[in-house]
């Protein structure tokens, strides 16, 4: 820690852009609640004098806090022991690559099938009483997904896909601390960060949280991708019911992304992402503001870490493949006992094939983030591993300038067309926006050259 305290709230989290909605905040407060906010974003809402307030448990406990401790004083603390350190990859005892073997846990998901695997295998050894992870929500619920803790197998599998949705885990937190037991969460980098930050503070957490499972993550969505996929297939936002972000398909590449609806009348829709407004990830649309000040892709402080490996031959193969870093000497021992059962097909990899499968998310969160940190004028000045900087190349500048751009005024345009009644007047924008992104970020040819002589006469090196 540096200096005298940072005075932190959850208003100066969320008025500085840094709150990701995860809950761990309102998870401590009995009245404190995680509501959408206008733009599908979950931030939190309770007693004025606790959202107002600067307070120490809020400032070690958010993960975006400029006084918690970061991922690498967190995974010194978690991993002294670790085979490996990485200074992107962080702490590890073994990286792998492959998939589940055993029963359709492969087939069920959206990549290799480990995550479900992972926990299922917790359960089943009696390792754990409880696994809170992410489900559909229920019919009654305005949210299409939130966090539960299931407790058996079939309960579990209800949560295999990826979900980019908001979703916190204050309920689920609450619970783990009312009811005795041990423990899994599973989560995206910063919301295990958070977990760990919470079990720093309560020895309670720490007894009953006994795993922590991590998801490789570009970064969040907001509720409005959903909205807007829907105004693309012909349906009114407020009919959809379920989502299936990766409609899995063998028969075609695993990147060749498939987004499946299903509406209130029971009907379905669906359509490849390249055919959407947003269909490229990387451009940033609807993203969540504090994503842009993240510095961990392959959840550093998880115990396993999980992901896609998008390199060939694995990314063609539609059946989806599992990027595995294992940190916990627990669930090492997990893992090797199901590659020498042959429920697992993994086969080790370094942390340069790790590296190669994220390249694009470390770039993103490098040296993008090294150049907006530069730039950033923000109330609470986040405090992360990569010193600002604005020595990129003026190309690169442009496009992390456009993402941030488009993150922000993708809420914004999409306000004012669901205010005017004109979807229309969103996807017009979105269109044109994503055709000039490609043409700074993707162009080759004549058109490249062009764009490399006014944007960056030095070129790429």
């Amino acid at each position: 820690m540096r200096g005298d305290p940072i005075p932190v709230s959850p208003a100066a989290i969320v008025g500085s852009g840094l709150c990701i909605g995860c809950g761990s905040c309102a998870s401590r407060h009995s009245a404190a609640t995680m509501d959408l906010d206008r733009d599908g974003q979950l931030k939190p809402n309770g007693p004025p004098e606790w959202f107002a307030a600067s307070a120490p448990s809020v400032a070690r406990c958010c993960p975006f806090s400029p006084a918690a401790a970061n991922e690498d004083e967190l995974a010194a603390e978690l991993y002294p022991g670790a085979a490996h350190v990485d200074p992107l990859v962080g702490r590890y005892e073994a990286a792998y690559v492959g998939h589940v073997a055993e029963a359709d846990f492969r087939a069920r998901g959206s990549s290799g099938g480990m995550v479900t695997w992972i926990a299922a295998e917790l359960l089943r050894r009696g390792l754990v009483d409880g696994v809170a992870h992410v489900v559909p929500g229920e019919d009654s619920d305005a949210r299409l997904f939130a966090y539960r803790i299931s407790r058996n197998v079939a309960k579990l599998q209800e949560g295999a896909k990826s979900r980019y949705y908001p979703v916190e885990m204050s309920d689920v937190l609450r619970a783990i601390r009312s009811t005795p037991g041990r423990y899994a969460v599973v989560g995206i980098p910063c919301f295990i960060k958070a977990i760990n930050l919470l079990r720093r503070e309560e020895p309670l957490l720490r007894r009953r949280i006994a795993f922590t499972i991590g998801l490789f993550c570009g970064h969040m969505k907001s509720a409005r991708m959903v909205d807007s996929f829907a105004w693309q297939l012909g349906a009114e936002p407020d009919t959809v019911r379920a989502i299936d972000y990766r409609l899995k398909n063998p028969h075609r590449p695993a990147n060749w992304y498939t987004a499946h609806l299903t509406l209130a009348d029971g009907s379905t829709r669906q359509q490849d992402w390249w055919h959407l407004a947003e269909g490229d990830w990387g451009a940033g649309f609807f993203m969540n503001p504090a994503c842009n000040f993240c510095d961990d892709v392959v959840a550093e402080t998880a115990d396993i870490a999980l992901g896609d490996a998008w390199l060939e031959p694995y990314a063609s193969d539609g059946r989806g493949t599992n990027v595995v870093l294992v940190r916990s000497p627990p669930l090492h021992e997990l893992v090797k006992a199901g590659i020498a059962t042959s429920r697992l097909e993994l086969a080790p990899v370094d942390e340069e094939f790790v590296r190669q499968t994220q390249a694009a998310g470390f770039r993103q969160r490098r040296e993008g983030l090294a150049y907006r940190l530069a730039r950033a004028r923000l109330p609470l000045q986040p405090r992360k591993r990569v010193a600002p900087s604005q020595d990129v190349r003026p190309r690169r500048k442009l496009i992390y300038r456009m993402r941030a751009a488009i993150s922000a005024w993708s809420h914004r345009v999409f306000r004012v067309a669901q205010a005017l009644g004109w979807p229309k007047l969103y996807l017009l924008w979105a269109r044109a926006t994503l055709r000039l992104y490609h043409a700074l970020a993707y162009s080759r040819g004549p058109l490249g050259t062009i764009v490399d002589r006014v944007f960056d006469p030095v070129g790429e090196g």
